[in-house]
């Protein structure tokens, strides 16, 4: 048994996402503010089932309009219900669980479906208060009279949803509803006119009762207050994290009445105790690389208080061996990542050991949110935990048939999802803004089942080979290469300046596998800006096939064998760019591609607008030297920014930048050679890249097709260069 899905409506932005878990880790990820924490406060909040913490600023804004809609008498308006619906893989062995939750004698699902609603007690009855304390209040202020000042003054409670704000926890009670299974279509969507079925108290059992036998749910917040300072209210020692988990949890030994009468006489009989009783999960921080082989190994010393040892937090600390001869030093004297390691398991095991060590009633289902787990911990150390940690809850005891464990991960490390792949992704999405503001749920392994290969498997060894940061950012930059990867942030500084306020994921992926992303940027909708060449080379071909490239250098430069490179003014040239061809603009001619206007490069954003995508590669630049003036194209970047920078470049202080070409006969000539030197091959493209960001950025120009796309990509996500001095003045 485990939880397959979550169905949350009306908490905060989270105004109706469905979110598929994976039966053992689902990993959130999205940008800042998507939601992410939002869905673990809410299974707190509902599962909790108390009113006490909750706040009318947790409906989501995009509900508030109801509110105000019901308060004038609209038809069809009502006050905004908050629910969340679980949904329960089940098996035959497992229905004597549910039983409460089978919506009729018939069943013959796999899922049983539970929602937990924040509903009105009653509509009208809480519009009659609101309009009966109204009115008590303006007779109060006419009664008290008013300043001519203030004669259209009015008294709160103002709107019903100012009266809300202080009487909602009065106002709203929790609900339970059966759900059947038979009435949802696969998005978990229900028939039109569907009423579930509600959950009355029965022989004592409430709703709450029912849904917390079936599923405890246990969180690991990010702030875990761990500190290299010694004191302060926000400093947790390491040590104290251990004794409390040894007197909650571990087993007591038979034998502790007299390793203690022993302490008086020798130390190290109680060290021999710690050491038995903490043998276990040390080893388990073992296979998370730790000590590794350059690290001391943990062991766990007395501190010499026959009165407190067992009974106190400073009874017992964490030491690191130095070596085999007993010299040791205290655990705030080691890093600050290994001590979050450290204590993200040992609380783990204490929630999964407190949850198995329930005898009586315990519920089949434990689900775990554990947020930000790379919070300190380097890369490597992120990847091993992802990968060990179900191994490491495992081991602290077999679950009996029936009963599961499932861990929910929020995150924004790409080296976490290097470990688990596509399938465990669930992408938080924002859309709207203002009080429109939402987002929706992404399912990745739904996106794994639906993209055919290549493109799937390239895509996920693309993933684990850049440690990509596509999910957590506000948009991607595509580029063709290394050189545009390196000179990027130098010609956002320069043409977009506003850019640097945003998240943006660079992807070096090139021209020949930059379509192989489409389905990935198209499912996810982010903002993108392709950057890539023109890839022009000698034609005709089957436009159906595509073309496959003679490699740069080998052909001659009087050669015309079909394929082989050559100038985008080739008569019949075509490109080997299967970014142009198949996906934007989408066409195989060199002149149809010279040609296109914007909106043939571009594919609009969507109602939210978000999804927006650009392809820009070299254009016809107007050419101009010694009187002579010519239109050309550049084939790739370096071409395009000798043209863009012409007399830069053929200066003799630039010459480390290899574009400058001697003793041209003239302009056509100096064109035709920078193609061929380019090409070439000796030419070393990122040894360009590097001479370029040695120069002053103010000395050359950014080429024109890419300070157009960046320019876009900048009016697009609507930030400016002001925007962005704006917000470094005020973070200084």
């Amino acid at each position: 048994m485990f939880l397959s899905a979550i169905r949350i409506k009306n908490y905060r932005r989270l105004s109706d996402v469905t979110i598929d878990l994976d039966n053992e880790i689902s990993i959130f990820v999205g940008s800042n503010n998507s939601g992410k924490t939002s869905v673990a406060h809410a299974m707190h909040f509902f599962t909790g089932g108390s009113k006490d913490r909750f706040r009318f600023h947790d409906i989501s804004a995009c509900s508030w309009g109801d509110i105000n809609a019901f308060e004038a008498g609209q038809e069809g308006a009502s006050l905004p219900v908050l629910s969340v619906d679980f949904w329960f893989e089940v098996d035959q062995s497992d229905l004597h669980r549910v039983i409460d939750l089978l919506p009729n004698l018939d069943w013959q699902g796999s899922k049983v479906g539970v929602r937990i609603a924040f509903a009105p007690q009653s509509e009208d009855e809480t519009l009659a208060r609101f309009r009966e304390r109204h009115a008590q209040a303006q007779e109060a202020v006419e009664g008290a009279g008013a300043p001519d000042d203030e004669e259209n003054y009015v008294a709160p409670p103002r709107s019903l949803r100012e009266f809300l704000e202080e009487n909602i926890q009065k106002e709203y009670e929790f609900k339970y509803f059966v759900l059947d299974e038979s009435k949802f279509n696969n998005d978990f969507e229900p028939n039109v006119d569907y009423e579930p079925q509600e959950l009355l108290r029965d022989q004592g059992r409430t709703g709450r009762d029912i849904v917390n036998s079936l599923i405890k749910i246990d969180f690991l917040h990010a702030q875990r207050h761990l500190s290299d300072s010694e004191g302060g209210s926000r400093s947790e020692e390491l040590s104290r994290h251990l004794s409390r988990y040894y007197q909650r949890n571990l087993e007591r030994r038979g034998e502790d009445h007299n390793a203690i009468r022993a302490l008086a006489e020798s130390e190290a009989l109680l060290n021999q105790h710690l050491e038995q009783v903490f043998t276990g999960t040390l080893q388990r921080l073992g296979q998370l690389g730790y000590p590794g082989l350059a690290n001391p190994r943990l062991i766990i010393k007395s501190a010499l208080n026959p009165a407190t040892v067992m009974n106190s937090q400073d009874g017992t600390h964490v030491h690191y061996a130095l070596n085999d001869d007993g010299l040791t030093l205290p655990d705030k004297y080691n890093g600050l990542g290994f001590k979050n390691l450290i204590y993200m398991v040992v609380e783990l095991l204490d929630l999964h050991a407190q949850w198995f060590a329930t005898e009586e009633k315990r519920p089949p289902l434990h689900l775990v949110f554990v947020e930000e787990p790379e919070a300190h911990l380097h890369a490597q150390l992120q990847q091993v935990f992802v990968n060990k940690i179900l191994e490491i809850l495992a081991e602290e005891g077999d679950e009996p048939d029936g009963f599961h464990t499932q861990l929910v991960l929020t995150t924004h490390s790409p080296h976490i999802l290097y470990e688990r792949g596509f399938q465990p992704i669930r992408y938080f999405r924002r859309e709207g803004t203002g009080i429109e503001q939402s987002s929706k749920v992404l399912n990745l392994s739904a996106f794994y089942r639906a993209t055919g290969n290549p493109s799937r498997d390239f895509l996920e060894r693309y993933l684990k080979l850049m440690h990509c940061d596509i999910f957590f950012a506000d948009a991607a930059v595509l580029v063709e290469g290394n050189v545009e990867r390196l000179v990027m942030p130098q010609m956002i500084e320069k043409a977009a300046p506003g850019l640097r306020s945003c998240y943006l994921s660079v992807l070096e992926i090139g021209g020949a596998y930059a379509h192989l992303f489409r389905t990935l940027i198209e499912f996810l909708g982010i903002t993108t800006l392709v950057v890539t060449d023109l890839d022009s080379v000698r034609g005709p071909v089957d436009e159906d096939d595509g073309v496959e490239p003679v490699e740069e250098g080998d052909a001659g430069e009087g050669e015309a064998t079909p394929g082989s490179t050559c100038t985008p003014e080739t008569l019949d040239a075509v490109t080997s760019n299967q970014m142009l061809a198949q996906w934007l603009p989408g066409r195989n001619r060199i002149d149809d591609l010279l040609d296109a206007d914007a909106a043939s490069k571009t594919i609009a954003a969507d109602e939210f607008g978000l999804g927006a995508i650009r392809v820009t590669y070299p254009c016809t630049v107007n050419l101009e030297r010694d009187g002579e003036q010519i239109e050309r194209a550049g084939r790739t970047l370096e071409v395009a920014f000798a043209f863009d920078n012409l007399d830069w470049t053929q200066d003799a202080a630039n010459r480390e930048l290899r574009l400058r070409v001697q003793a041209p006969k003239n302009l056509e000539d100096l064109a035709q050679k920078l193609h061929n030197k380019v090409h070439g091959s000796n030419y070393k493209k990122t040894d360009f890249a590097l001479a370029l960001l040695s120069k002053h950025p103010d000395s050359w120009k950014v080429p024109r097709y890419i300070a157009e796309g960046l320019t876009w990509l900048e009016t697009t996500l609507g930030v400016t260069a002001e925007e962005h001095d704006q917000q470094k003045g005020g973070a200084v």
